[in-house]
Formats: C-alpha cells, structure tokens, sequence
C-alpha cells in the first residue's frame, strides 16, 4: 500500500462521521444548546506552556474573538478546527503578536509564557517569535539557499558565529525536520527550487533553528499532496516530543490523526475543547457535533 493509499484509508477508519458506532455515540451524549455560547469541557491543563485568559479581538468594529480562554499544554498537538471565518487563525496570530501588524486589530486580555504576559509593553516581539515560532498555509521559503534558510534566523539572533556550530545547526535543524537525507549535498542551493512538500519542511526546519519552545501551524498542509501531507504529519508527532504545537486546520481528519486535543471555534466564539477522541466521538456541544457531522461547514 502506497502512502496516499494509507492516508485515505486512515481517513476513512478516523473520520467519526462516517462510522456507525461513532454517530451512536453522539447521539446518546446529551448535548449543550446551539444558543449557548458558552465554552464547553476544559480549557485548562494541569502543566501549561502558554495560558490564555480573557481574550478579545477586533477588527475596527468587528469582535471577531470573544472572551477566549484556553491553555497549550507542553508537548502537545492542540488542533483548532472550525467553519472558515470563525477566528481560529486570528488567535493563533494572537499567540506571538503577529496581529500587531494590522492596525486595525486591537487585542484584550492575557497570554502568559512562563508567567508572563506576552502582551506587555515591554516585551520585545522579535525573541518572542523565535520563542513562538510560525508556519504559514503555504511555504514561503526565501529566495536563498537551503543553508541560508536555515541560518537566517540563528545569525539575527546571535544564536551562532563560528563556522562550525552554524554548520551543525543547519544539520540538527534539516534532520529534525526530516529533510536532511535528501538536501544534504545541495544546501548552497536555492531553497525554492525544492518541491511544495520539501519547501515546507524546509520552513519547518527555518522554525526549529532558532530553538522555539511553541511551533504555530495555520494550515501547513492546505496546499499539499497527500503524500506531502502525510509526511509532514509524521513530522508534527515527531516534534511534538520536544515542541508544543497549535495547528489550524480545515481537515477534520487530520486533526483527529495528529492532535492530543482540539478546540472548536464558531462565529469567534471558543465552543468546545477536550481530548481529540471526545470532541469527535462524544461531542457535548449541539455545534460541535453539528459540525463534525457535516451538517455546515
């Protein structure tokens, strides 16, 4: 069986909707009120990365995140799923600042790293985005080499100056990210002359080598094959041993083969968040199951 194969019967075996045990499931869970608005399950972890507490965004008159709460544990895939405009990515943007480059965009409330609010006036954003790393939809390698991808980021934040720890830098960071065995005797070559699936793990590898401790995703298999997508999955578990990762994704399916927990958003409100086998399989939110089942979407 070939890896596509894999990935479509995977699936077709996690995909709740489609089993039958599954929608009995559902259907004996007593569920939470579409009107109710509140979130459901628990938005806390006994050992977290990032808290966050109370949070609001808008866009000039638009709410679009309203009184968030919710924690990213350590070492953990947290996946964020929702219908397209419900403010999944406007919160994952939260988690390092990156919305303080639309002046529109005003946000409330607290995010603390190691008990402190990232959104302090003191705080700088360029070591917090080497902390809180991102990976965006499509991959955005620069127009340099594969060596100099890698080491852009090291270089600005002094990470490195000798030869030889550069080097091993972009060695560690090429093979965490799966890449190494099929770059290694290219590196001085231009970084965008790789395939989709290989550009993004390169951008992957981009990440890691500025030692972030949380690797943000907003959808960093929407533009790949399936074969891409599968090895950039194996990936994500593999770097969830040492990294905390938050993933935006509009597939269900993923989520449910990568994610410890997923959280559900609707209209920028976070409806429900639990274990990723719970939210699926036992959803205690009416739009959560609503959702899942493919009644909108």
């Amino acid at each position: 069986m070939n890896v596509e194969q894999e990935t479509g019967q995977k699936e077709m075996e996690l995909n709740p909707a489609q089993t039958k045990e599954a929608m009995d499931l559902q259907s004996k869970t007593p569920k939470v009120d579409r009107e109710n608005r509140e979130t459901v399950g628990d938005v806390r972890v006994d050992d977290p990365r990032m808290r966050c507490t109370d949070i609001n965004v808008h866009y000039g008159d638009k709410h679009a995140i309203k009184g968030l709460n919710l924690d990213v544990g350590k070492k953990e895939i947290l996946s964020m799923i929702g219908p397209s405009g419900c403010g999944k990515s406007t919160f994952l943007r939260c988690l390092n600042r990156m919305n303080d480059t639309i002046d529109s965009c005003r946000v409330t409330g607290t995010i603390e790293m190691d008990g402190v609010d990232i959104n302090g006036k003191s705080i700088d954003v360029v070591p917090l985005r080497a902390s809180v790393g991102m990976v965006f939809q499509k991959p955005n390698p620069f127009p340099k080499s594969i060596r100099e991808n890698i080491l852009f980021g090291p270089r600005i934040h002094g990470l490195a100056t000798d030869k030889d720890d550069l080097e091993e830098i972009v060695v560690n960071s090429l093979k965490k990210a799966g890449l190494w065995d099929e770059v290694k005797d290219r590196l001085d070559q231009p970084g965008t002359g790789l395939s989709g699936g290989q550009q993004q793990r390169l951008c992957i590898a981009r990440t890691i080598a500025v030692e972030p401790e949380i690797i943000l995703m907003d959808e960093p298999c929407s533009a790949l094959d399936p074969i891409s997508t599968a090895a950039i999955e194996e990936l994500m578990l593999e770097l969830s041993e040492s990294y905390s990762i938050c993933i935006v994704t509009h597939s269900m399916q993923q989520a449910a083969r990568v994610s410890n927990r997923t959280a559900y958003f609707h209209l920028g409100d976070l409806i429900e968040v639990g274990t990723t086998d719970q939210v699926f399989n036992a959803p205690l939110h009416q739009l959560t199951e609503d959702y899942i089942t493919g009644r909108f979407g």
